[in-house]
């Protein structure tokens, strides 16, 4: 794949939100967390440029308040990824980055890993990462979504189960290794692919497990998934920024 390829990284931001009703405007340390997301993604070096794409004119307001770039799109899209192909449908770019837009500590490097991962390989059309999990508690929760992973890299399949089921207690790698892996809600489309994605019909298997990364395996394409070099929390209700408040208080500290 050529080295000269234009990178654009996309937040999808809807207002609505079952458990978080306008969590993109959420105030942390005085700042909506779209903005904090914003500007991870920023530092990214691969990523060309960033756009949000939202539904809310409240968001898309304050987006260009801060200096960043925001695109108003329809408010029925079912998925994030509808949202991002509106989005960038005129829009001059080769990859297309989905960075979630409730992970205000986004890591950058996470985010670079991922658009080196599909430009180093120019036969997948699309990736995202993964990290381990060791916490029994954590395989078993149904909010958290793990991936199986052939010996090529490639997904194989993403459940909210608990997957591979442990029925010995042997562990993935080994005696020393992990439960499974916990998928990170990162992606990274070519945008041709991307294009292509956005008109096929939700799958039986997507429409059960409500996740939509499994329209791509259900089509009969790949999805190369690669270990994240850096750690992230993702801000789901209310009680997670308490969390996200405590790691950016100990980071500042730190320095």
């Amino acid at each position: 794949m050529p080295t000269d390829l234009k990178v654009l990284a996309v937040i999808p931001a809807r207002w609505a939100s079952t458990r978080f009703p306008g969590k993109p405007m959420v105030m942390i340390k005085g700042r909506p967390m779209v903005q904090w997301v914003y500007e991870r993604a920023k530092q990214a070096k691969l990523v060309d440029d960033v756009l949000v794409a939202t539904d809310d004119d409240r968001i898309l307001s304050a987006v260009t308040n801060f200096g960043g770039k925001a695109v108003l799109t329809s408010p029925d899209h079912p998925t994030g990824t509808d949202r991002i192909a509106e989005a960038v449908r005129d829009i001059n770019c080769d990859i297309v980055v989905n960075v979630q837009g409730d992970e205000p500590l986004i890591p950058p490097e996470n985010i670079d890993c991922a658009v080196q991962c599909l430009m180093d390989d120019p036969s997948i059309p699309m990736s995202t990462l993964m990290t381990a999990i060791d916490n029994p508690d954590e395989f078993k929760d149904s909010n958290i979504v793990k991936v199986a992973v052939g010996k090529n890299g490639h997904a194989l399949y993403f459940s909210r189960s608990p997957i591979p089921h442990n029925r010995d207690g042997s562990r993935i790698a080994g005696d020393k290794g992990c439960l499974g892996y916990k998928h990170i809600g990162l992606y990274v489309y070519k945008k041709t692919f991307l294009m292509k994605l956005n008109l096929l019909p939700e799958g039986d298997l997507e429409q059960v497990e409500k996740l939509e990364q499994l329209r791509v395996l259900e089509n009969g394409y790949s999805i190369k998934v690669v270990v994240a070099p850096g750690t992230s929390i993702g801000v789901d209700c209310p009680k997670d920024l308490e969390t996200v408040l405590k790691l950016i208080d100990s980071s500042t500290s730190a320095t």
